[in-house]
């Protein structure tokens, strides 16, 4: 059991539990009780990563200028340093 519980718990980035670790166990073809799994990872501590909520930061309803787009998707030069495009759309 040790050996299967791993692998399938470092797949899912460390992020599955029981519950979910036993469906993959399953689709591999091997039955194991959630209690006999749990008790395994407890063995070889391994602890759940809680799932980081989603933080929207940009809001695109503003009523803030917005600038013009004054290469109008022409990037060609015929120096270096001629033109430069970045995206700050983080702020």
């Amino acid at each position: 059991m040790g050996t299967q519980a791993k692998p399938a718990f470092d797949s899912s980035k460390q992020r599955d539990g029981t519950r979910r670790i036993q469906v993959e166990l399953e689709e591999q073809g091997n039955q194991y009780d959630i209690k006999t799994i749990g008790r395994s990872m407890k063995r070889q501590n391994l602890v759940v990563k809680a799932a980081r909520k989603f933080k929207v930061t940009t809001d695109s309803n503003h009523r803030l200028p917005v600038a013009p787009n004054l290469l109008g998707q022409n990037f060609d030069a015929d120096k270096p340093n001629q033109k430069w495009a970045g995206d700050i759309t983080y702020l």
